[in-house]
């Protein structure tokens, strides 16, 4: 029965935060009256919450369990503060993503008044290909990552890059200059830049997660802050590897 609650779970992604439970049986493969029994169960147990209309929502224990993660604990201990600077210094939203399969995972976001609206939230899964911390994880990705998401690239927006050969000549523009921008293909009003985060490894440097900020589209001195994440970047990936050295 454990594998059948597992389905009910992975019934839920970020297109579909809250279902009813006929929508959990269909997405999940399940029957109705076994999703019906394991919702409860699961409901008990703070898993899943069933919100005043009927639908069902992640509950606040997977919240608390999935904080402990280390991609979650260890990376934003060690990133929180890095990411308080830049935002200090931009006053801007700035992201901490790294790639999980096919997608950047948003472990860590600072925003203020100021910031402009974004779509992403801590524990976001956002395509890599129309993000700036997508495309700095995508060009650091395996070849076969790389060809899976350029085989069928979604278009978010109007402005979104979807030819695959296009996206292939900016993931090696990426991998040269050592960041990646994007102008509106994730949100309209909005631009983003973002830089790689790496530790050091016995086969050498490696790219464990992306550093961005989003800014308006009005805005003209995007690669101006360049170096202000270079800089917070470089000491992220300094502090984990000195973390890893004592583990």
């Amino acid at each position: 029965m454990t594998s059948r609650a597992l389905q009910v779970l992975d019934a839920f992604d970020s297109t579909a935060p809250r279902l009813t439970l006929s929508e959990i049986a269909e997405r999940s493969g399940t029957p109705l009256s076994t999703a019906h029994r394991l919702l409860g169960e699961l409901t008990a147990w703070g898993a899943l919450r069933r919100r005043p209309d009927g639908r069902y929502e992640i509950g606040r224990k997977l919240w608390d369990l999935g904080l402990l993660a280390p991609v979650q604990l260890e990376l934003r201990q060690v990133a929180t503060p890095f990411l308080l600077d830049v935002h200090t210094a931009t006053r801007d939203t700035v992201h901490l993503a790294v790639r999980e399969g096919r997608s950047a995972l948003y472990v860590e976001r600072v925003s203020g008044r100021e910031s402009v609206p974004v779509v992403s939230q801590v524990g976001s899964r956002l395509p890599l290909h129309a993000t700036g911390v997508g495309k700095v994880l995508l060009a650091a990705a395996p070849d076969d990552v790389v060809d899976a998401v350029l085989r069928a690239p979604t278009r978010e927006t109007r402005h979104t890059v979807v030819a695959p050969a296009r996206l292939r000549r900016e993931l090696a523009e990426v991998r040269r200059r050592g960041y990646a921008r994007t102008a509106e293909e994730m949100s309209l009003g909005t631009l983003s830049l973002a830089v790689p985060v790496r530790v050091e490894r016995p086969a050498g440097p490696a790219v464990v997660a992306a550093l961005g900020v989003v800014v308006p589209s009005h805005r003209r001195d995007l690669l101006r802050l360049v170096p202000v994440l270079e800089v917070a970047a470089r000491g992220i990936g300094r502090e984990l590897s000195r973390v890893h050295a004592f583990h």
